[in-house]
């Protein structure tokens, strides 16, 4: 079950995987990984962990609440 704080990006993408999104798929600035009709932009890799607050938005726009995010593993 991922923690809700600082994730590394491979484990945002993992987690999201587990909750039905395919991808990252490279376009653009950004990659994206997609549900249904949904597009989720992913942050580019760099040296640090994705923090909080970013996390946070991202959930948000995949339409995936903090307690699914606790039960995903």
């Amino acid at each position: 079950m991922p923690r809700f704080g600082p994730i590394s990006r491979n484990d945002l993408i993992r987690a999201l995987r587990q909750a039905g999104f395919d991808g990252p798929y490279s376009g653009g600035k950004h990659p994206f990984m997609i549900k249904g009709d949904l597009t989720l932009t992913l942050p580019n890799p760099h040296q640090g962990d994705i923090g909080r607050e970013l996390l946070i938005r991202i959930l948000r726009q995949a339409g995936i609440s903090r307690e699914e995010w606790e039960k995903l593993g």
